[in-house]
């Protein structure tokens, strides 16, 4: 049994060591003071300066970040429809059709779905005239289109084990559907919610491939100007991009796991 834990800790540490040790690098590069990535030449913040004062990549990042909230809340209320209509409307007809239609875009392609995107919006702009060019609008419908799916996923699957009690009581009590919805059902979905929503925002921000075929001049996303970038080769003004986005990563995580203490702490007493 200890010869067996011993190969099992051996593979994970493995396993997290070829995770982990490159972006621990990625991040000890970022405050190399010489260009190359092949020799320290002592400790500095050059780079970081030099993000700061590196327009172009604070406005794609700062436009990622509005494209992911404003696509992650779209996701969110669309798939919490889908969800809730996939585990509470029963076998209705045409259910089979919608939940493979929801489901799609888990197995789909990356470039399939943006080539059809893009299609689609080269059809409305010659029939309609909208949209009159490819841009933020489009990338964004675009970013909800592929994230709902993953909200109502988590939706439904919080649906599915959903205690329908108190909502039961609630009704039996007299209150109307939507003051149980509101009241009782959505707070205790939040959590299924706010999972949905930012996952949603995190697929949305590291989007490459559906963003390059439904965006257009002046549209580009932070990781289409990174990809652009590292055709010319690594510099470390992305490596201190990089260690940025960790740093904010990282203490997202930790205020979250605090809060999720604190909930269970104020469950249990």
């Amino acid at each position: 049994m200890s010869r067996g834990m011993g190969r099992l800790a051996l593979f994970l540490g493995v396993g997290y060591a070829f995770l982990y040790i490159p972006i621990a690098l990625l991040v000890v590069l970022s405050f190399n003071d010489s260009r190359l990535i092949t020799a320290w030449s002592g400790l500095s913040f050059r780079w970081y300066v030099a993000l700061w004062n590196n327009e172009r990549l604070i406005e794609a990042a700062l436009l990622s970040v509005r494209i992911a909230a404003v696509a992650a809340t779209g996701a969110t209320a669309i798939g919490m429809a889908a969800g809730f209509a996939l585990a509470r409307f029963g076998a209705f007809r045409g259910r089979g059709l919608f939940g493979a239609m929801v489901a799609a875009p888990l197995v789909m392609p990356e470039v399939i779905t943006g080539l059809s995107l893009l299609l689609l919006f080269v059809a409305l702009a010659e029939s309609i005239g909208w949209p009159g060019e490819r841009g933020v609008s489009t990338v964004t419908i675009a970013h909800i289109t592929f994230a709902t799916a993953y909200v109502a996923v988590v939706v439904q699957s919080r649906l599915t084990d959903f205690d329908r009690s108190l909502e039961e009581a609630a009704l039996d009590l007299g209150a109307r559907p939507w003051k149980v919805f509101l009241l009782i059902t959505l707070p205790l979905i939040a959590p299924a919610l706010a999972s949905g929503w930012l996952l949603a925002f995190t697929l949305s921000l590291d989007d490459l491939v559906i963003a390059s075929f439904t965006s257009g001049p002046g549209a580009s996303t932070l990781p289409m100007v990174i990809f652009s970038a590292l055709r010319l080769g690594l510099t470390p003004e992305l490596f201190a991009l990089a260690t940025v986005i960790i740093v904010v990563v990282s203490a997202g995580l930790l205020v979250a796991l605090k809060l999720g203490r604190v909930a269970s702490a104020r469950v249990g007493g």
